[in-house]
This record gives C-alpha cells, structure tokens and sequence, in this order.
C-alpha cells in the first residue's frame, strides 16, 4: 500500500534556463531523495523534454512516466502523473524540479498539516507554493482542471486548502538559472 507518493514534474523545456531543469546539476535525484525523506512511500518521476537524457540520471529502478505532450504546459504532466500513480495510493505530494532549496522538511510539513484525503499545500511568508498535497478524491477535478502552464492551480482556488506556512524553511521559489 502507497499511502502517500511523491508526484516529482520534470517535463518542461526550462526555456528561460536555457536547458531542461530536469538535466541542470543534481536537481533530479535530489528532489526524488526530498520527496522519500519528507515521508512519501513511493516516487514516480514525470519527465518530457530530454526524457532519454534525464533518464539516464536517475537511480537504478526509478519509476519514470514521461509526459508525451509536455510542451502543452504542467498541467499535461500532472494529469500524466495523477493517472499514472496505483490504485493503493492515497494522496500525491505533487513537487517541481526547479525549486532546489525546498528540502524533505518542508515535504514533511505539507504532508503532517492535515488528513491526506485532503489538500495542503506550502506557503512561503503567506503566498501559496509547492508541494502541494493532493487526496485522491481530488484527482479527477483536478486532472480535468489542469490545462495549459496552470496545473491544479484553477481546481485549488475554488476548494478548500489547508495552507502550511514554509517559509521559516526554504524561499519556494523556482530557479530560472544556475
């Protein structure tokens, strides 16, 4: 049983990065190592863009699903990701690739802040962030929701979400160059 597994999306091109995220230094395999350490059962990896590249970075036995229209935005990876995940998991703590100073604590304090049927998501000095926790019962909303560069981000405002305050831990924001 997964009750509760890492959603890391690692799709995009990183157009302002110059290169895909999901290639620049260690960034992959360390926010496969926050998820594990900040409490998720399981990983499953979302790669597009360079999929081969970045494939081969990853620890032996990774689970990987790639995102075959990742180019239309995040939102193709997480409804490829939220599909993806087994029938025995939970609740998905959906993380980017791109945010290399939210550590396994922060994951750890989203994934704490409530029932994992719910959603949580971090906050970071009150403006709403990754990783964002994502019940089951969720999923299909959001999976329909979840169009273009937006995510979960249109199904998130229109519920109830419990937000966990982060940033005494980390910035959250994303990196757009080394």
């Amino acid at each position: 049983m997964t009750a509760v597994a890492g959603l890391l999306l690692a799709a995009g091109a990183g157009r302002r990065m110059g290169m895909p995220k999901a290639l620049v230094d260690d960034w992959l395999v360390r926010s496969i190592e926050v998820l594990r350490e900040g409490g998720c059962d399981d990983v499953l990896v979302v790669l597009g863009a360079a999929a081969d590249e970045a494939r081969a970075m990853l620890p032996t036995g990774q689970r990987v699903v790639v995102a075959e229209d990742w180019d239309e935005g995040m939102g193709a990876s997480l409804r490829v990701g939220l599909a993806a995940l087994g029938p025995d998991t939970e609740a998905a703590v959906v993380h980017l690739v791109d945010l290399p100073d939210v550590g396994a604590d922060v994951v750890s304090r989203v994934v704490s802040a409530g029932p994992i049927t719910g959603l949580a998501r971090a906050a970071y000095s009150g403006v709403p962030g990754h990783p964002v926790l994502l019940g089951r019962e969720h999923w299909p909303g959001i999976m329909a929701a979840a169009v273009g560069d937006q995510g979960a981000k249109p199904y998130l405002k229109s519920h109830r979400v419990i937000l966990v305050e982060c940033g005494d831990l980390a910035t959250g924001l994303d990196t757009d160059s080394r």
